[in-house]
């Protein structure tokens, strides 16, 4: 039986719409299981928490993603298609190249717009300094040939990862019941609170809701994919040469 075709979770071309139940303690249960993985990571490289070097970094990031990923495969096995890039509509395309320039705008505008009246309202909430103060940190930390293994954490293996949960996975279920524009918004709040530092919620919440368009108007993941590795790394080059 081809399951793509007959199977209510799925819509041609358009992704597996689980249900939202079974999005929420997907999520919910992948979660719990890579913070325990990360735990135990931070316990024993015995490094303090905020000044982890770069390859404890690492390791706590492939925790993290794992048990996310683990959760994805196993649902497009039992409940979509069995195609995990058809599931969670990974594709690419050469137009989603259009993506850098939407992620150095983002960096480089969008975020500085979103913060101009923040700024001027709780200028001491809301500086520069404060906002950076997470990226500056892993950069910082991050000394001779440690810097590729923050790239490849940061500008690749993030964006995809991130990409197919919040935009794959959580958007392309909600819409399949409430509609693109609070699918949309929902993925994009749970995107930005995820992160846990409140004061780069405004400039996260702005760029997810691009990161979104880019889904629903191309129908798969390149184009945000690509925004958000161009996104990463125009931040990163920003800190490196401040």
């Amino acid at each position: 039986m081809n399951r793509t075709r007959n199977s209510p979770s799925a819509a041609a071309g358009d992704g597996a719409h689980f249900p939202v139940p079974v999005l929420f303690l997907g999520w919910v249960g992948a979660f719990v299981v890579a913070n325990i993985f990360a735990a135990v990571i931070l316990r024993a490289s015995g490094a303090v928490s905020g000044k982890e070097p770069t390859w404890v970094i690492g390791l706590v990031a492939l925790a993290l993603w794992s048990p996310l990923l683990g959760v994805l495969a196993m649902l497009s096995r039992r409940m979509g298609s069995g195609n995990f890039m058809r599931d969670y509509s990974f594709g690419f395309k050469a137009i989603d190249l259009a993506g850098v320039p939407i992620g150095v705008a983002s960096q480089l505008l969008l975020v500085n717009l979103v913060y101009w009246p923040l700024r001027g309202l709780f200028p001491s909430t809301f500086n520069a300094e404060e906002v950076e103060d997470r990226a500056r940190g892993l950069y910082d930390r991050a000394e001779g040939a440690w810097i590729v293994v923050l790239v490849l954490v940061v500008v690749v293996g993030a964006p995809i990862v991130e990409e197919l949960v919040y935009r794959g996975f959580i958007h392309g279920s909600l819409r399949g019941r409430f509609g693109d524009g609070l699918a949309l918004l929902g993925a994009a709040v749970w995107f930005t609170l995820i992160h846990f530092t409140p004061v780069e919620y405004p400039g996260l919440f702005a760029f997810a809701v691009v990161l979104g368009l880019c889904f629903h108007g191309t129908g798969r993941l390149g184009t945000a994919i690509v925004a958000h590795m161009a996104f990463n790394a125009t931040g990163l080059i920003l800190v490196a040469g401040s």
